[in-house]
């Protein structure tokens, strides 16, 4: 809910624009928050309007700056988004309807009204919710009709063309390894996947509208199938074979490897569905090519938030911990392009009883704090919040662990790659740099081994859970 004095200065502004927007004897009866975050904010909002109640979903820029479509390079403006929303639905793809969009003159910064639509929007619970289970094996088919859909709009009759950005498939793997190179971390991992993509960049694409973060968590389901298409705000003209390849990236599979769409479907269903509407077979290189790319381009995501957790404006445990997930993508990558067998290193599991209490137990004590006490006795954010505390100190307790020793082995591995000596944070960034540089091919003996090895014990620490993990260690579980 927004806070008193923000109601109060918004209300006699939301009531005009409803009253422009809707026509007739218009009614505010409530508005509520429900997701604020650095760029936009969605409201519920519900009217009495002539016919009855109605509601409706408010999305306007944060704070309620008026911008004029002025946005960041690479992301499509609110009254872009409203227009992308209309777009789609005109050739069929589930979206509620846009009642109107915001002008300088309401008052209430950029942003668009539209129907207020009910359904599932969150990914684990859309691959385990009973009430899905008859849906659930059709999903993957009807998302690849939507995406045909979305690939079918014309670029240029809907003036889209000049509103969106062009990026090509090199460019957006430039792009990308280039954010993470201004980072200053160096995790060669992610440099050879960048070489990786580069050496194998799709031949003469085909250049359409791309929702570009279309997955599981942003199409909204009911029982009846897909109900609405969201977060429009990454759009651009690119290759339409990136969002095949998004929905099948593992993150979004919520734990669920047997289903590579998602988490709920298989890529046959996707590619017939897609077939059915655009006519078109996609090569099963080209999707993997994507399937790669939203792993790095997600691994260099996730250190985003750590660089955001590190130097502000956002010092919250959650930016901390989404940080340290960049090596479960990492791992992803190594499962795609580098699979084979790997050691795990073994945990001291004697620590010397010098002090009493240890530090592994005095991290426990506040850990079972978290997840016993606190996280049962509060509820909405702080509990969500105290999990997030929990594992951020199992991340510390596996780190004291094993990190020590894994830390050593892999210098070890470095010396032996290099053929010199130094501190491991010097040796890991000589090989960044050879692999940036293309002085050290991506064959070259023993790399594939080390990076291997490398990221598989470093999501051991991060994630053990996380189901690329158990498949580099030919877990079944």
């Amino acid at each position: 809910m927004t806070a008193g004095s923000d109601r109060e200065q918004m209300q006699p502004h939301l009531e005009r624009a409803l009253a422009r927007h809707l026509g007739g004897q218009t009614r505010l009866v409530e508005f509520e928050r429900l997701t604020s975050g650095a760029s936009q904010e969605t409201y519920r909002v519900v009217v009495e309007a002539e016919g009855g109640q109605r509601v409706l979903a408010l999305r306007r820029a944060a704070g309620g700056r008026w911008t004029g479509e002025a946005v960041e390079p690479g992301r499509a403006g609110i009254r872009t988004e409203a227009e992308l929303i209309r777009q789609a639905a005109r050739v069929g793809v589930p979206e509620p309807e846009v009642v109107g969009i915001l002008e300088e003159r309401d008052g209430l910064g950029d942003g668009f009204l539209m129907e207020w639509l009910e359904g599932e929007t969150l990914g684990a619970r859309i691959v385990k919710s009973e009430a899905l289970a008859e849906i659930r094996p059709r999903l993957a088919r009807q998302c690849g009709e939507i995406l045909a859909r979305i690939h079918s709009i014309d670029l240029e009759e809907s003036g889209l063309a000049s509103q969106l950005t062009t990026v090509t498939p090199a460019e957006y793997v430039e792009q990308t390894w280039a954010a993470y190179r201004m980072m200053g971390t160096p995790q060669p991992m992610i440099d050879y996947t960048a070489r990786w993509l580069i050496e194998n960049l799709p031949e003469n694409p085909r250049t359409t509208l791309v929702h570009n973060d279309f997955r599981n968590g942003n199409v909204m389901v009911s029982p009846d199938g897909i109900v609405a298409v969201l977060d429009w705000e990454l759009a651009h003209v690119g290759d339409p074979i990136r969002d095949i390849g998004w929905i099948c990236t593992n993150s979004w599979r919520f734990g669920r490897r047997d289903q590579p769409v998602g988490g709920f479907g298989q890529l046959e269903d996707l590619l017939a569905g897609y077939a059915s509407v655009s006519g078109i077979q996609v090569d099963l290189n080209h999707i993997r090519f994507w399937e790669v790319f939203g792993s790095f381009w997600w691994s260099i995501g996730c250190l985003g938030m750590a660089q955001q957790f590190r130097n502000g404006p956002d010092r919250s445990i959650e930016r901390a911990t989404i940080g340290r997930r960049s090596s479960e993508c990492q791992v992803d990558c190594v499962n795609l392009l580098i699979p084979g067998s790997v050691e795990l290193v073994e945990g001291d599991t004697d620590a010397p009883d010098l002090d009493l209490p240890r530090v592994d137990e005095l991290l426990h004590g506040v850990r079972d704090l978290l997840r016993e006490d606190l996280m049962t006795s509060v509820g909405g954010r702080l509990s969500f919040m105290s999990r997030v505390s929990a594992n951020a100190i199992d991340i510390a307790l596996r780190e004291l662990e094993v990190g020590r020793e894994q830390k050593i082995l892999e210098r070890g591995r470095l010396v032996d790659l290099l053929g010199e000596e130094s501190d491991l944070e010097s040796l890991r960034w000589k090989l960044v740099e050879k692999l940036r540089a293309g002085r050290m091919s991506l064959d070259h003996p023993n790399l594939a081994g080390h990076l291997r090895t490398t990221v598989v014990n470093q999501v051991a620490i991060d994630q053990p859970r996380y189901s690329g993990f158990l498949a580099a260690i030919g877990s079944t579980q």
